[in-house]
């Protein structure tokens, strides 16, 4: 007993059958897979051209026919592709999941099918309560008509035909709109949605007797002139996408099969919006939400393109993440790439029109391409203190081409430089410090420095020995008010007269600044350990300009309390033309110089104001 007991425990159990809930299969679908019911139709013309192609695998002087018919709540499709026998219907279209393209003597013409997943008339339900399939085969002509009639709740059922009900082979399906989704089988509807699937299907389609097929594809026409081409490019550009465009580009990749246009947009937009493109598989609008398609770089283009090497995901709404299309992305990259060479090369007047809107496209480009940086060099323009200048016409003008990280560090010092002869870079804008400083590689000999404090101090005019040595008092005094803000005070003359101040710094200044602002602010272990990382980077600085007249006045001042609110003020007022961010000390320190300098213009006792005389 004990081992008859071990002998059935060890033996195999009995497979069991999943069993579906067909209702929440179709919600699933529906809410889910699917990001509209529109894709009903997709389906259908699907299966009607794939079985088109596979009767035209065996027969290639087959008629090749899709018509569809709606009326009343009701839609017919009728192809006149392979049919099915009755064993075909049992086998394929009662089991979900299983495709047709998987049956014997099919498998050798795959690669030309549109559909890969099998679901089929499945997605119908997503519209339909009741589909019925009439259906003669063309490999069995002696073989009766089959009907297949189905039900949302799941259950079918199968029957033979006289011949007379479908005398040719081919296949019909009918459509019954479930409540609520007529207007999805609406004859106006279906025109609609079949041209916006199927305008470049390789068949006959119509619906009713309107054609729905568009071809040749527009960048396939013959046109009379480039300037014709160009013309009807920008019309089906501005009926896709609601744009007219700079300029269209031809996306033509014959080893994968592809062949499209890309439009450049007319206005800029943020790199990292993601971009949208309109791609059709073997005909099939397949999505036009595809992202992936081509370098983030070129996100100054929309693309719409045939292909029959890419692969659709499960919902045939986006494209398949695999070499193939990182091979097609980096191809359609290229012919991006060789648009704007030959731009360079033929073109100025069109290329200025397009970098005025999309250089930053370019320049994540040229970063990280050192050809396209030596073709876009004299074109790319930057801000300088010499103006909008491209780095070749800069470089030519400078023999050290000085740059800063960020626009603050610009404006800073972008005036004092500029009056003192050194020219600076704007590089605080998205890519244009790399650029700079790949300059050397693609014009040797250039010679590439960061603009620090000290460079700029550099240019600046020394003051006379003795005259500095009069004024020690005012900036011994100048200098304690700063001191606690971590900032220098130095005397220097420089132009323009009408700057009273300067404000610099550097970033390993600034480091600095907000280690000690964080120093002050923490508890005692904290502050301790923040003080040990205290190091020697150079304070930043309040250059005051000794050839200002506002300067020469208030180092005159005897009052040490006037000349503490007076170095405040300029501290403030240098700080704010600097267009800097304020620190909360900075903050505090212009509120209460402000208030100091009320207080002193509108003291009732004269003698208690500091005497200041003109030179």
């Amino acid at each position: 007993m004990d081992s008859q007991t071990s002998q059935a425990s060890q033996a195999s159990p009995s497979p069991h059958t999943f069993q579906v809930d067909l209702r929440g299969l179709v919600d699933l679908l529906s809410h889910h897979l699917y990001s509209s019911p529109k894709v009903y139709l997709r389906e259908l013309l699907q299966n009607a051209v794939d079985a088109i192609t596979a009767r035209r695998a065996e027969q290639p002087d087959a008629p090749a026919r899709v018509r569809l018919h709606a009326e009343r709540g009701a839609l017919r499709v009728e192809d006149s592709g392979i049919g099915l026998t009755e064993a075909d219907v049992h086998n394929l279209l009662a089991t979900i999941g299983r495709s047709s393209k998987r049956a014997d003597g099919i498998q050798e013409v795959r690669a030309e099918f549109l559909g890969q997943f099998g679901i089929g008339l499945l997605a119908c339900f997503v519209v339909a309560e009741r589909i019925r399939v009439v259906s003669r085969s063309a490999r069995t002509p002696d073989a009766r008509p089959v009907e297949w009639t189905a039900t949302d709740d799941g259950s079918y059922t199968v029957r033979t035909l006289p011949g007379a009900a479908r005398p040719q082979p081919g296949t019909t399906v009918y459509l019954e709109a479930r409540a609520g989704a007529g207007e999805w089988l609406s004859e106006e509807r279906v025109l609609a949605l079949a041209r916006d699937f199927g305008s470049l299907l390789p068949y006959d389609v119509r619906v009713g007797d309107e054609e729905v097929t568009d071809l040749p594809a527009p960048w396939d026409r013959p046109y009379p002139s480039p300037a014709t081409r160009r013309v009807a490019l920008a019309r089906h550009c501005h009926d896709l996408f609601g744009f007219t465009p700079l300029d269209a580009i031809e996306l033509n990749v014959p080893l994968a099969g592809i062949r499209g246009v890309a439009y450049v947009l007319p206005s800029a937009v943020s790199p990292a919006q993601r971009a949208r493109h309109r791609v059709h598989l073997k005909g099939m609008l397949l999505t036009e939400r595809a992202e992936q398609l081509l370098p983030d770089w070129a996100f100054f283009v929309r693309c719409v393109l045939d292909t029959d090497s890419l692969r659709p995901t499960a919902s045939r709404e986006s494209l398949y993440e695999d070499e193939t299309l990182a091979a097609v992305r980096d191809a359609l990259g290229e012919r991006i790439r060789s648009w704007l060479t030959g731009l360079a090369a033929g073109d100025p007047e069109r290329l200025a029109a397009f970098l005025s809107v999309h250089h930053l496209g370019v320049k994540s480009l040229a970063r990280h391409d050192t050809e396209m940086l030596r073709t876009m060099l004299p074109w790319l323009p930057f801000e300088t203190t010499d103006g909008q200048l491209s780095l070749e016409e800069f470089a030519l003008r400078h023999p050290v081409v000085h740059f800063t990280r960020t626009v603050e560090e610009y404006r800073q010092v972008a005036p004092i430089a500029s009056a003192q002869g050194v020219g600076v870079v704007n590089g605080g804008y998205t890519y244009d410090s790399e650029l700079v400083q790949a300059l050397p590689s693609v014009r040797p000999g250039t010679v590439v420095a960061e603009l620090d404090a000290d460079t700029v101090t550099a240019h600046l005019d020394a003051v006379d020995p003795a005259e500095e040595l009069a004024l020690s008092g005012f900036l011994a005094a100048a200098r304690a008010k700063l001191d606690p803000l971590g900032c220098d005070v130095v005397l220097r003359a420089f132009h323009p007269l009408s700057v009273p101040a300067l404000h610099l710094d550097d970033r390993a200044a600034r480091h600095e600044q907000a280690r000690a602002a964080a120093e002050e602010e923490a508890d005692d272990l904290w502050a301790g350990i923040l003080g040990s990382l205290r190091g020697s980077a150079p304070r930043a600085r309040l250059v005051l300009n000794h050839l200002n007249p506002l300067i020469r006045r208030i180092s005159s001042v005897k009052d040490p309390e006037l000349v503490g609110t007076a170095t405040e003020s300029l501290y403030g007022q240098a700080l704010l033309m600097a267009q800097r961010p304020l620190r909360p000390a900075d903050s505090a320190l212009l509120n209460r110089a402000f208030i100091g300098l009320l207080e002193w213009a509108t003291h009732s006792d004269s003698d208690s104001r500091g005497t200041v005389t003109d030179e």
